[in-house]
């Protein structure tokens, strides 16, 4: 997939082109998972990508799930609070 670039509502600019980075979460479902698991000892490399792209901004926490296989978001979530350790 091509790399993505986004500006979160705080104004921080994400973006996936560095790798590894911080904000973009591999998110699976219990299904997915079951179905990864199931497919026996595999390569890392042969992992499938989950349904939705997931997003983290850095500066503020809003988390972005994009439409699966897509750059259109379709949620969006803004951090409640926070527990300091």
């Amino acid at each position: 997939m091509d790399k993505m670039k986004y500006e979160c509502i705080c104004g921080e600019i994400l973006w996936d082109g560095n790798i590894p980075n911080n904000i973009d979460l591999h998110v699976y479902t219990d299904k997915e998972m079951d179905k990864i698991i199931s497919m026996g000892q595999i390569d890392t490399l042969d992992i499938p990508d989950p349904e939705h792209k997931i997003w983290r901004c850095s500066c503020c926490q809003r988390i972005y799930v994009f439409e699966k296989n897509g750059t259109k978001i379709i949620q969006r979530y803004k951090l409640e609070y926070q527990i300091k350790a």
